[in-house]
């Protein structure tokens, strides 16, 4: 088996099927310091595009990619060098966010069209990860940005918190009223990071929150690691393996 993780349901995945005797490799991209690290096997960096993921494959018997729903890049390799290898794939994606009744949500394609729907927003919670926020380096608000780890470049002034969630409902209404945002900018990302949502419907401040990008044509989806081990019980090791 190889997971290709860096998510809580890849790391969930991982401790499963390792339970379920099988030999299971977790690869990580190696972008984030002191990862929470899998059951199994791991592995960290890029393969070299689909032609290395192809070569890796040759040892694997199932893919599951459970990478995170912004990884679109990874998640097309992933589609491509299973078609070219034969290797069944299963793409582990968590439900996106529904929106409820108080919510003042704008949905905009990509990062770089959030930064062009912050209206007359002039405190402005960043919660994109690292990823993106060059996009609003030059615009004329005041940005606190929440990452991991330090992106490359922050707005004039910004204010940056490094941390990782998921974050408490309290913490998120203290951290929206203590600096006073008036627009909050996330991606729908889905799971255990909404509570920074409902903070902002209970001030009654908007959302500008970015669509993930679309799945390749015809790959498997599962919603849950339950959905991911069941598909992994229905499909037996290649001959030979």
């Amino acid at each position: 088996m190889l997971v290709l993780g860096g998510t809580a349901e890849a790391r969930e995945l991982a401790g499963v099927l390792a339970a379920d005797g099988h030999a299971v490799t977790t690869s990580l991209a190696g972008r984030t310091r002191d990862p929470r690290l899998p059951a199994g096997e791991m592995r960290t960096g890029g393969f070299g595009g689909v032609a290395g993921l192809g070569r890796a494959l040759a040892h694997v018997d199932l893919l599951v990619d459970a990478t995170h729903p912004f990884a679109a890049t990874m998640t097309a390799h992933a589609a491509e060098a299973a078609r070219s290898t034969g290797t069944p794939l299963l793409v582990l994606r968590r439900p996106g966010w529904v929106e409820q009744p108080g919510d003042r949500w704008i949905r905009v394609p990509t990062t770089a069209a959030a930064a062009v729907a912050l209206g007359d927003a002039t405190r402005v919670f960043l919660a994109i990860g690292r990823q993106g926020v060059h996009h609003f380096a030059g615009l004329d608000v005041v940005a606190l940005v929440r990452a991991i780890e330090p992106p490359d470049e922050l707005p004039p002034g910004a204010h940056l918190l490094l941390h990782r969630g998921p974050f408490a409902l309290d913490d998120e209404r203290a951290l929206l009223a203590g600096h006073n945002i008036d627009l909050v900018v996330a991606k729908d990302s889905g799971g255990a990071t909404e509570a920074k949502l409902v903070a902002a419907r209970e001030r009654g401040v908007p959302v500008v929150l970015v669509d993930r990008p679309a799945l390749p044509a015809g790959v498997a989806v599962g919603g849950t690691v339950g959905d991911a081990a069941a598909w992994v019980r229905e499909h037996p090791a290649r001959p030979g393996g």
